[in-house]
């Protein structure tokens, strides 16, 4: 059976880090949010690109199955992952590692 269920993932970026990795918790406004650092610097939204690559790359998923709900401008973002159910488990380790 196919199901269609989203996850909305808060995330924290830290745009032009020196190394690229998802993991780690940061209470943002959204609450427990998924820290991403990126490469990419805060400028024409390359870092938030970046951040969804990077966040699809450790859910596993496809780039277009996650989207930004909000927080473009923004170092916490609220994404949401189409047809991630299966994801949650995934998600809760990744906010455990530092």
């Amino acid at each position: 059976m196919v199901t269609s269920a989203s996850l909305s993932v808060p995330v924290r970026v830290k745009p032009g880090a020196a190394r690229a990795r998802v993991g780690g918790r940061h209470d943002g406004p959204y609450g427990p949010a998924l820290v991403v650092a990126v490469h990419a610097p805060p400028v024409d939204g390359r870092a938030t690109e970046a951040a969804r690559r990077a966040l699809a790359d450790a859910l596993g998923v496809r780039p277009a199955q996650v989207t930004l709900r909000s927080g473009a401008a923004s170092r916490d973002k609220l994404f949401e992952v189409s047809d991630a159910a299966h994801l949650a488990d995934r998600l809760a380790a990744l906010r455990e590692t530092s």
